[in-house]
C-alpha cells in the first residue's frame, strides 16, 4: 500500500515536471497574461496622469521621458520579484516600513516642490536647452515606482500565477513575463505621450495653464505620498 502511494506521488511529480518542461520555462496561459497586462496598462491611473502632465509641459519628449522612467522603475520590481527581493520585502515588516517611508517622503517632497514652483511658458527652444529638466522627469517617474512597495507586491502576486510551480526556471520565467508586461506598457504610454503632446501645443505656451498643470501634478504626488505612507503590508 505504501509503495503504491509513493509511486502515485512520484508519477504526479513527474507529470508536473514534464508539463513544466513542455512549456517555455514553465510559463502557461501566456495569452491570458498578455491580455491581463494590456487591460491593466490601459486602465487610467497615476502613471497615466503623470505622463499626460509632462507631455503637456515638455511635449512628446517630456512624455516619453516620463514613460521610460516609469518602465525602468517597474523593471526594478520585476528583477526584485525574480530574485526574491519582493518576497523578502513582504516578509520583513522592517524592510517594508523603511521602503514605505522613503517612498512617501520622496513623493511628498516632490509634490510640495511642484506646488510651490513658478512656471513660465515652454517653447521648443527652452526644451532643447533644458535637457536636465527631461532627466528630472525621467528620474521622478522611475523613483515614484521604485520607492512604491505596492508596485513590488503587485508583481510578486501577479507574475507567479502564470508560472508552473514545478518549473526549474522560475527566475527566467519571471523576467520574461515582466519584460513582456513592461514592453506592452511602454508602447501604450508612449502612445499616450504622443497624443497628449499633439493635443496640447497651445497649452504649453500658456503660463497660466502650465502653472495649473504643476499644481495638479504636485497634488498628485502629495496624494500618492499619503497613500504610500498609509500602506500596510499584507
Amino acid at each position: 500500500m505504501i509503495h503504491v502511494t509513493l509511486r502515485s506521488r512520484n508519477r504526479q511529480v513527474a507529470e508536473r515536471r514534464k508539463g513544466a518542461k513542455g512549456t517555455m520555462l514553465g510559463i502557461h496561459e501566456l495569452w491570458l497574461f498578455v491580455l491581463s497586462g494590456l487591460l491593466l496598462n490601459i486602465t487610467p491611473g497615476p502613471d497615466t496622469a503623470y505622463i499626460i502632465g509632462r507631455s503637456i509641459q515638455f511635449g512628446w519628449r517630456g512624455g516619453a521621458a516620463a514613460a521610460i522612467g516609469i518602465s525602468c522603475g517597474c523593471l526594478v520590481h520585476v528583477l526584485g520579484a525574480a530574485i526574491g527581493l519582493s518576497a523578502l520585502l513582504m516578509a520583513s515588516s522592517t524592510a517594508f516600513t523603511m521602503l514605505k517611508l522613503a517612498g512617501a517622503a520622496y513623493l511628498l517632497f516632490t509634490g510640495v516642490q511642484m506646488l510651490l514652483s513658478r512656471s513660465r511658458p515652454l517653447t521648443d527652444v527652452s526644451i532643447e536647452r533644458g535637457a536636465t529638466s527631461l532627466a528630472a522627469v525621467f528620474w521622478q517617474g522611475a523613483l515614484t515606482n521604485v520607492l512604491n512597495p505596492k508596485v513590488a507586491l503587485f508583481f510578486l502576486a501577479f507574475l507567479p500565477q502564470f508560472v508552473d510551480a514545478a518549473s526549474a526556471h522560475k527566475t527566467l520565467a519571471f523576467l520574461l513575463l515582466g519584460a513582456v508586461f513592461i514592453f506592452n506598457g511602454t508602447l501604450w504610454c508612449l502612445g499616450i505621450a504622443a497624443f497628449a503632446a499633439r493635443a496640447a501645443t497651445r497649452i504649453r505656451q500658456s503660463e497660466g495653464a502650465i502653472a495649473w498643470i504643476n499644481r495638479a501634478l504636485g497634488g498628485l504626488f502629495v496624494y500618492l505620498g499619503i497613500r504610500v505612507a498609509m500602506l500596510e503590508a499584507r
